[in-house]
């Protein structure tokens, strides 16, 4: 097992690179797992080796993370400084542990599309991914992003989503024509003066939600696309919900509707 000591390491200033580019990570096709659970999950679900997996010397004193580095599968495992990990890692108090994985791959755009979700404009990683455990949750495997919207595999997007990616089908860079243009499934939007509340609606059927962009909301061509729109009722005098929660909300009640 290699020790990194030096910030002048080649591998080291490529992880340095990645961890805060997201065109260098979109460019090489990789992504940072940061923490015990992610590199986990990943494992779990089986899609790959890990590429690299990297410990602090001081995490290496912890029994679980010494074993994970034992055993998880890797090409190529690294040991290093605790000041040069932190340089790495983007969250305030380093986990001890990181992996880097070859970024996967979603298959090709279905030729029809029955359920799933469609982002439009998502710019918050920590939205992206709340959204994308609850579709996880929920039941829904396709998740489609517009070309707007924030690097699916970012680490704080990957973080919020806590291996939801892993299981989920992921489409970027996706134009909203070529959802309407494969949906079997009715368009489904929230809007707050919809005459129809979300409990009433009939959401057992196929269906694609549309969710926008955090101020702007949906785009007025995604809203004349939906062929249902429907409002969730709020008391008081909020008029708006996060998105992330507003989609939570959408999913588990038709999840509720089709299995409760």
């Amino acid at each position: 097992m290699k020790t990194l000591r030096s910030r002048d390491n080649p591998l080291l200033k490529q992880l340095i690179k990645l961890s805060g580019s997201s065109r260098e990570r979109r460019l090489s096709g990789t992504a940072i797992l940061d923490g015990e659970h992610l590199i986990e999950a990943y494992c779990a679900a089986r899609i790959d080796s890990l590429e690299l997996i990297v410990a602090s010397e001081s995490g290496m004193q912890r029994a679980a993370i010494s074993r994970l580095m034992e055993l998880a599968p890797a090409r190529s495992r690294a040991l290093i400084e605790d000041r040069l990990l932190s340089q790495i890692s983007q969250v305030v108090t380093t986990s001890g542990i990181l992996a880097l994985i070859k970024t996967p791959q979603a298959p090709e755009l279905p030729s029809r599309v029955d359920d799933g979700i469609f982002l439009e404009g998502i710019q918050d990683p920590g939205n992206l991914g709340s959204i994308l455990r609850s579709a996880l949750g929920a039941g829904l495997r396709k998740v489609f992003l517009s070309k707007a919207s924030v690097f699916a595999w970012s680490p704080k997007v990957i973080r919020a989503g806590m291996g939801a990616h892993f299981h989920l089908a992921i489409h970027e860079n996706v134009d909203l024509h070529e959802i309407c243009g494969r949906a079997t499934g009715v368009m489904v939007a929230t809007q707050s003066q919809a005459g129809q509340s979300i409990y009433d609606a009939d959401l057992r059927g196929p269906a694609i939600w549309m969710f926008g962009n955090e101020g702007a909301g949906l785009s007025r061509a995604a809203q004349e696309a939906a062929g249902l729109n429907v409002r969730i009722p709020m008391a008081g005098k909020t008029e708006s919900l996060n998105i992330a929660a507003a989609a939570a909300i959408c999913l588990f009640e038709q999840s509720r509707q089709r299995h409760g």
